[in-house]
C-alpha cells in the first residue's frame, strides 16, 4: 500500500517527511516524492520525486539538497504502483496545471476515466498514467469556479464526485500553512503538538514525535494548521475526531498492534478483496482488465486455457479452473510451473496460458510463460506488482491490489488471486458471449459482499483458536474437499505444513476410497470443506466414511447449517456465499487454524523455516 505523510507549522519539514517515509518503507513502494511550501504567502511550491524501486528514497534524499530552505509545510508519498507503472511521471505528489497545488493518495478512483475525459476536453493537461492526478485537477477547477471556498471547499466538492476509496492530503501555495485531508476506507491518522500539525498512513511515520493520534472516519475532512485540527464531515458538520494514544514501539507500530505480519495481513484480506474488485467497470457497463494487448477477436478465438502458477498461487489456479470452464466454457489445465515446459505442452496461437504471481518473479512461472510465448501463445498476468518482469512479458495483466505482503506464508494476496481470477473469468464470458454484459456485471456487483463476509470469518479468529487448542496434540491432518472445495483443502493442507510443520495432506475427497482412507484410523484428525456446494450429500457421504473409521471430524460449514454440524465433532462456522466464490471465505478458517496451531507450539508464523517469500532459483 502507498504511504502518506505531512506536517504544518515544523521547523524541520523536509527530515519529519524524509524520516516518516523511510518509517512506512515497510509497506513496500517502487517510487516516492515530496513537495514543499515556503513560510510566505504566494512562494513556489516545491517537488521532487524518484523511481528507482526500492531505492527511490535514497534517490529523493540526494534530490531535496536543492530544495529552499525555510519550508514550513509540506507532504510526501511512497507509491505501490497500480494504475500507471512505476515511473517519476506516475509518482506522487501530482500538481494542478497551475503548480501551485499538490495531492497524494492512497486508494483507487473508480470513476477516473470519465472524469479525466471531462477535464481533458475542459483544457486540462494531465501528465502521468495514474487515477490520482484526476483528483488535483478537479479541485483546481473547482478553485477556480469558486475560490471564495478556498482549499477546504474546492476539496469537499470533489470528493462528492468520485467514486471509489481513498485518502488524501492536499497543500496550496496560496494557503501554506494548511493541508487539507479527507479519507474513504483508506486509513489516515493526525498527530498533534502545540505548534505542529502531523498525518500519516500509519502510526509508525509519526512515533516518536506524538504518542496521541486523532483518527479520521470516512468521508470527513480535515484541516490541519500549526498547532490545530478542524474535523469536518462531508456536508460540513463538525466533529471531535476519537482519540487513540500507543505504547508500543516502532516495530510493533508496523504491525499495526498485531502480534505479527502474519496476523496483520489476514485482517487485511478485506481490504484487499474489495481493492482487487474496484475499478473493473468501464462507462460502458463492460468489465476491464488493467493492461490489454489481445483483442476481442484474439479471445474469442481462443480454444485452451492454461493457468501455470505455484504454491498457494496454484491453489488460486485451481479454484479458477471452476469458474472459466463454468462461465466462459473454455477447457482449462492447471500446470505446477516448474513442470510445464519439460512435458511438451501442446500449444498455438489459439492457445490462452495465465500466470498467476503475488511478485511477478518468480522463475518458474517466469520461464514457463516464456516457454509459451515461443509457441506464440497468448500470455496473461495476474501480479501483486507492477512492472514485474512477467507483466512486461505479458500480453495482458490483470493486478491483485492486496498491498505488500511480508509474512512468508501468502493470505491476502492468495485471496486477492483468487478475486483476480474470477474478474478474469467474468472478463473471458463476457468477451466471448457466453455471458451477457449486464450478466457479467451482475456477478461482479454480488462479489462486492465478499469483503464483509471475509471480515465476518476473521472475527471468528477465537472459535477457530479454541478447535486447534483441542487438536494441538494431533500428529497429522488430512483435509477433503470436493469441487471448489478441493483447492481448499489443498490450502488449508499446505498452510498448516508451512507454518507447524506437522505433516498435513489435501485430497479430493472422492478419492478416499481410492487409497487416502488406508491412514484413517481412531484419532486420525480430518478436516473437511462442507459448505453447501452441489456436490455437499456426497461430501457428507465421505465424512460419514472417515467417521466410521474413527476419525476426528472438523468441518467448515455455513452459519446455521445444522445438518452438518450433527456429523462434526467440532465445526468452523462460515457466512454462505455462491458457490464460485465461496473458496474466499472458507479458506480464511484454514488459515486461522494453521496460524493457531504454529503459535500453540511456539513458531515463527512470518519465517517458516526452509521458506522464502519470492522464489528466484530454479
Amino acid at each position: 500500500m502507498c504511504g502518506i505523510i505531512g506536517i504544518t507549522g515544523g521547523e524541520e519539514t523536509l527530515d519529519v517527511l524524509l524520516e516518516g517515509l523511510a518509517r512506512l518503507e515497510y509497506r513496500g513502494y517502487d517510487s516516492a516524492g515530496l513537495a514543499v511550501l515556503p513560510a510566505t504567502d504566494g512562494g513556489p511550491l516545491w517537488r521532487a520525486r524518484a523511481a528507482n524501486g526500492t531505492r527511490s528514497l535514497e534517490d529523493l534524499v540526494k534530490r531535496t539538497e536543492d530544495a529552499p530552505p525555510g519550508s514550513s509545510t509540506g507532504i510526501g508519498h511512497t507509491r505501490w504502483a497500480t494504475h500507471g507503472r512505476p515511473s517519476e511521471a506516475n509518482a506522487h505528489p501530482h500538481v494542478d496545471c497551475t503548480g501551485q497545488l499538490a495531492l497524494v493518495h492512497n486508494g483507487i478512483i473508480e470513476n477516473h476515466l470519465e472524469l479525466s475525459d471531462e477535464l481533458v476536453l475542459a483544457g486540462h493537461h494531465l501528465e502521468s498514467d495514474t487515477d490520482t492526478e484526476v483528483l488535483a485537477h478537479l479541485i483546481e477547477s473547482e478553485l477556480g469556479t469558486h475560490p471564495e471556498a478556498g482549499l477546504v471547499g474546492a476539496v469537499r466538492e470533489t470528493l462528492r464526485r468520485v467514486r471509489g476509496y481513498f485518502a488524501i492530503a492536499v497543500i496550496h501555495s496560496g494557503e501554506p500553512d494548511l493541508i487539507v485531508a479527507a479519507r474513504r476506507v483508506s486509513p489516515l491518522v493526525m498527530g498533534l503538538t502545540e505548534t505542529e500539525a502531523m498525518l500519516a498512513s500509519d502510526i509508525p511515520a509519526l512515533l516518536g514525535r506524538t504518542r496521541s493520534f486523532l483518527l479520521l472516519e470516512d468521508d470527513q475532512i480535515a484541516e490541519l494548521r500549526p498547532g490545530s485540527i478542524r474535523v469536518t464531515t462531508l456536508d460540513g458538520t463538525e466533529v471531535i475526531p476519537p482519540l487513540r494514544t500507543v505504547d508500543y514501539d516502532l516495530d510493533a507500530a508496523r504491525k499495526d498492534g498485531y502480534p505479527d505480519y502474519m496476523s496483520k495481513e489476514m485482517h487485511e484480506q478485506p481490504m484487499a478483496v474489495a481493492n482487487t474488485l474496484l475499478d473493473r467497470l468501464l462507462p460502458d457497463g463492460t468489465l476491464a482488465l488493467d493492461e490489454v494487448r489481445i483483442s476481442d477477436d484474439e479471445l474469442r478465438s481462443i480454444d485452451k486455457v492454461f493457468i501455470v502458477a505455484c504454491g498457494s498461487s496454484y491453489h488460486a489456479g485451481l479454484m479458477a479452473k471452476y469458474a472459466i470452464e463454468h462461465w466462459a466454457r473454455l477447457p482449462v489445465e492447471i500446470d505446477i510451473s516448474s513442470e510445464f515446459r519439460y512435458r511438451d505442452p501442446v500449444l498455438d496461437s489459439r492457445t490462452l496460458v495465465i500466470g498467476v504471481s503475488q511478485s511477478g518473479e518468480t522463475v518458474d512461472t517466469l520461464q514457463a510463460l516464456r516457454e509459451a510465448r515461443r509457441w506464440n501463445a497468448k500470455v496473461l498476468v495476474i501480479s501483486n506488482v507492477v512492472d514485474s518482469s512477467m507483466t512486461r512479458e505479458a500480453d495482458a495483466v490483470l493486478y491483485t491490489r492486496a498491498g505488500p505482503e511480508i509474512g512468508v506464508a501468502s493470505t491476502k494476496t492468495h485471496l486477492a488471486q483468487i478475486t483476480a481470477l474470477e474478474i478474469l473469468a467474468l472478463y473471458l464470458a463476457q468477451t466471448r458471449g457466453t455471458l451477457y454484459p449486464h450478466e457479467a456485471r451482475e456477478f461482479l456487483d454480488a462479489m462486492g459482499a465478499l469483503p464483509d463476509k471475509v471480515e465476518t470469518a476473521l472475527e471468528r479468529a477465537a472459535d477457530v483458536e479454541v478447535v486447534a487448542t483441542a487438536y494441538r496434540a494431533s500428529p497429522s491432518f488430512i483435509f477433503l474437499g470436493r469441487h471448489v472445495g478441493y483447492p481448499v483443502a489443498l490450502e488449508g493442507a499446505l498452510k498448516l505444513k508451512e507454518l507447524s510443520y506437522l505433516w498435513a495432506e489435501g485430497f479430493p475427497a472422492g478419492e478416499l476410497k481410492h487409497g487416502p482412507i488406508a491412514v484413517v484410523e481412531p484419532g486420525t484428525v480430518v478436516i473437511g470443506v462442507a459448505t453447501r456446494t452441489h456436490l455437499w450429500e456426497k461430501m457428507m457421504a465421505n465424512v460419514a466414511e472417515v467417521k466410521s473409521r474413527g476419525a476426528t471430524v472438523v468441518l467448515v460449514a455455513n452459519d446455521g447449517d445444522e445438518e452438518t454440524e450433527r456429523q462434526a465433532d467440532a465445526v468452523l462456522w462460515v457466512p454462505e456465499t455462491h458457490q464460485l466464490f465461496s473458496p474466499i471465505v472458507d479458506v480464511v478458517p484454514l488459515q486461522l487454524f494453521a496460524y493457531s496451531m504454529a503459535r500453540l507450539h511456539g513458531l515463527d508464523v512470518d519465517r517458516p523455516r526452509n521458506l522464502a517469500k519470492v522464489v528466484t532459483v530454479e
